[in-house]
């Protein structure tokens, strides 16, 4: 149906139209008018009342386009609010200052503690909550929406140094060390990287432990271990030289023997303090070695519940750098449009919201599969493959679509854009992981 000219120019700003005037032959538009299309003539009006005849409501930014949050339970959601709420108003406001300062903000560790965030994961006895994993992953996406490094620094000390001591400790080291933990008033590290081996650190560590009476002396080093620069202990493994088998330490602050060097000129997760730690004959008391580790086997089952944390890195990572393009397409404006007008903005965020859903859904059911007993090294290790490679895709594009802004810290993006890149090489480097999930399907190994 053709529209009615009288009608669109019945929309037109008056005022507007006298300073038209001035410059163009209004009877000559009117009379062009009347032979225009229906878009056209929407376009003349548009044009003519500076697109202010009505204000646009543009939906708000949301990563979740399938609703998965609604399949959850309402302590689910309720507790990843919190979590969403805290990053906000505590992490957000302070975080790009303490990226330029390469330093971690202690303050926000009484607040975190408030929120009890722990005893939703794990039980005191060392045992795990039933949806322990589904929990853990929600916070981790919710933390990373914001900001990877805290994320990490949870994820180290709830994840990795707590797993060692839930796992391979005894029931007076963890009635010891998990109460405390969990009130995070005693902060764990997790020593296992080692400056010569990362990936081959299974096979080939150098790290020492040899029995010396009531006591073990520690000799090697550890490098990019996380928290260590200011935890109350930090959890090593090591070699022991009588045996070979794998040993577990907890290893406290201030040990003779016990150093820890913080490394420098990261362009990655600035806010983690990652140490290099050296062991010159570091004397442990046997009462603080893991009495119940049994070798590697139990290093790597650590590793395997971490794991499936990591994956959700990437998820909340590519979630929040998503969200932030989008917010900034609504708005930011070019040639006379916003830029989320365009069609290859839009094709970057539609891409980019894919990604972030199939991510979303494989480490969601993933950690379902977690909490059912059902969840194998190769599952944990097609998630980390998969949400790595597809992060730093959704990353970059929503920094491509920042265009120059996009490396200033101030609009967020650039954060998630470098953090991306240590998501993507650590707790197992994609290579690895390939290779485990190909050993899987297969049935062939194709290690070296």
């Amino acid at each position: 149906m053709t529209a009615n000219p009288l009608a669109l120019l019945s929309q037109l700003d008056l005022e507007a139209v006298a300073r038209v005037s001035e410059k163009v032959d209004l009877p000559a538009l009117l009379s062009a008018a009347s032979k225009m299309s229906d878009g056209q003539l929407r376009q003349l009006s548009r044009l003519v009342t500076g697109g202010t005849s009505e204000p646009q409501t543009l939906p708000a930014p949301n990563a979740d386009f399938f609703g998965l949050m609604d399949t959850l339970s309402a302590e689910q959601r309720e507790v990843a609010g919190r979590v969403r709420a805290f990053m906000h108003a505590e992490v957000a406001p302070i975080m790009n200052e303490y990226w330029n300062r390469d330093e971690f903000p202690h303050q926000i560790i009484p607040k975190l503690r408030e929120l009890d965030l722990i005893r939703r994961i794990w039980r005191e006895d060392g045992s795990r909550q039933p949806d322990a994993t589904v929990m853990e992953g929600l916070i981790t996406l919710e933390a990373c929406k914001v900001d990877v490094s805290t994320a990490v620094f949870f994820g180290v000390h709830a994840g990795l140094a707590l797993a060692s001591v839930a796992l391979g400790g005894s029931a007076a080291q963890k009635a010891e060390w998990l109460p405390k933990m969990m009130d995070l008033e005693a902060i764990g590290a997790f020593g296992l990287t080692e400056p010569e081996g990362g990936s081959q650190v299974s096979q080939g560590m150098r790290t020492t432990c040899k029995r010396d009476g009531n006591s073990w002396i520690l000799r090697g080093q550890k490098k990019w271990i996380g928290n260590s620069t200011f935890s109350d202990f930090t959890v090593i493994w090591a070699r022991d030289v009588d045996g070979g088998e794998v040993r577990g330490f907890i290893v406290r602050a201030g040990t003779p023997g016990y150093s820890v060097e913080k490394i420098e000129g990261k362009t990655a997760l600035r806010i983690v303090q990652n140490g290099l730690i050296t062991l010159d004959d570091c004397r442990v008391p046997d009462a603080d070695r893991l009495q119940e580790t049994q070798g590697w086997r139990t290093t790597a089952e650590v590793l395997r519940l971490t794991r499936t944390g990591v994956a959700w890195q990437g998820v909340g990572c590519a979630a929040g750098a998503y969200e932030l393009a989008l917010a900034y397409a609504q708005e930011r404006k070019q040639f006379g449009k916003r830029i989320g007008e365009f069609q290859l903005i839009q094709n970057h965020l539609v891409h980019m919201l894919g990604n972030v859903t199939a991510m979303f859904t494989m480490c969601l059911h993933l950690s379902h599969l977690t909490d059912a007993g059902k969840m194998h090294d190769e599952h944990a290790a097609l998630a980390k493959v998969f949400t790595a490679a597809h992060c730093r895709a959704t990353v970059a594009l929503a920094r491509e679509t920042f265009g120059g802004n996009g490396i200033l810290l101030e609009h967020g993006v650039a954060k998630h854009f470098a953090d991306t890149e240590a998501i993507y090489s650590y707790e197992g480097t994609n290579e690895i992981n390939t290779l485990v999930v190909g050993r899987a399907i297969t049935g062939l190994s194709a290690f070296v």
